[in-house]
């Protein structure tokens, strides 16, 4: 069984191969049911939580990410999430890699994030607006950077050191990064927010005609990044419906304060991918992709650096 560490994880799923393995998982399909989610007693004060999220293709291969939530983590200086990938034969069951997940996750998650833009962002956006600091608002950095002539870059963070020494790292990588102290909405082509925020950061009244938001940090049904005006103003794609109504916190929240219902889910990314429905339709409407992760993306991404690994 082959081991892949983070740093070849990172080399063996460059942008352009990653985008288009998961966009032939969404045309095609596969098997993948919602994560499971389990309590688990971490320390006298605290709960963690233990989440498995399968996916196969009988004939070709099969997954699974295992992932360990564990707050306590914080008070001995460890990461609070803690990811494996386990991808195997699916023929035989043989385990062929274990993979780091956390390194997976980040990029399938920019990787969706962008393969969507393609469907529902101006193709010459320039000024990317990044609501985040961590691993995945760096991924979605760079990733949106492959696929869209990028001018400016502006990470915003409640913690402004995390903003600017993130910005810093990515100007090193060659990108037009900045921090900075207020975002605004209301100036950028594309707004991606990776955060873990309970409460809305992008409204409606503050997205101006023709720009994408791209929503990826709320995946419980507690915790939100937009209000519910933005999401009935725009053309709302999700990766999955499934999991958007059971998880997504911005989805199922608006739901419930009547924004929305669920026919304002216009389409999913799968049906975007397979031409069963459009994406951007006028240069000046409002676009909203919703994810909250598919155990179908990981499989993808872990099948295909397993084979660029040789």
């Amino acid at each position: 069984m082959r081991i892949i560490p983070k740093t070849e994880v990172d080399r063996l799923l460059p942008w352009p191969e990653l985008i288009a393995a998961l966009e032939e998982v969404f045309r095609l399909g596969c098997d993948a049911p919602l994560r499971h989610h389990h309590s688990l007693p971490n320390g006298p004060d605290a709960t963690g939580s233990l989440l498995l999220m399968p996916a196969w293709w009988a004939d070709r291969f099969t997954g699974v990410k295992i992932v360990h939530v564990m707050p306590a983590n914080a008070a001995a200086g460890l990461p609070a999430v803690q990811s494996s990938y386990l991808l195997s034969d699916g023929r035989t069951g043989e385990a062929l890699a274990l993979l780091d997940g956390g390194a997976l996750t980040d990029r399938r998650t920019a990787a969706s994030s962008v393969l969507a833009a393609r469907f529902l962002a101006r193709p010459g956006s320039r000024h990317l607006l990044v609501l985040g600091s961590g691993r995945v608002a760096e991924a979605l950095a760079a990733c949106y950077a492959s696929a869209f002539p990028l001018e400016r870059i502006a990470i915003w963070s409640r913690r402004p050191e995390n903003a600017q020494a993130l910005a810093r790292h990515l100007r090193a990588e060659g990108l037009p990064a900045e921090s900075v102290i207020r975002p605004d909405p209301a100036s950028a082509d594309i707004v991606a927010c990776a955060t873990l925020s309970a409460t809305p950061l992008v409204t409606g009244a503050a997205i101006r005609p023709g720009t994408h938001v791209d929503l990826v940090g709320a995946f419980r049904p507690t915790m939100r990044e937009s209000d519910g005006a933005l999401l009935a103003r725009a053309r709302l794609v999700v990766d999955t419906r499934p999991g958007a109504l059971a998880e997504a916190g911005d989805v199922v929240q608006a739901i419930a304060e009547g924004a929305i219902t669920e026919a304002g889910i216009a389409a999913d990314l799968a049906q975007l991918c397979r031409g069963e429905s459009r994406g951007r339709e006028s240069p000046d409407e409002v676009t909203v992709f919703k994810s909250v992760g598919w155990a179908g993306e990981d499989l993808a991404a872990a099948a295909l650096a397993y084979q660029r690994a040789g």
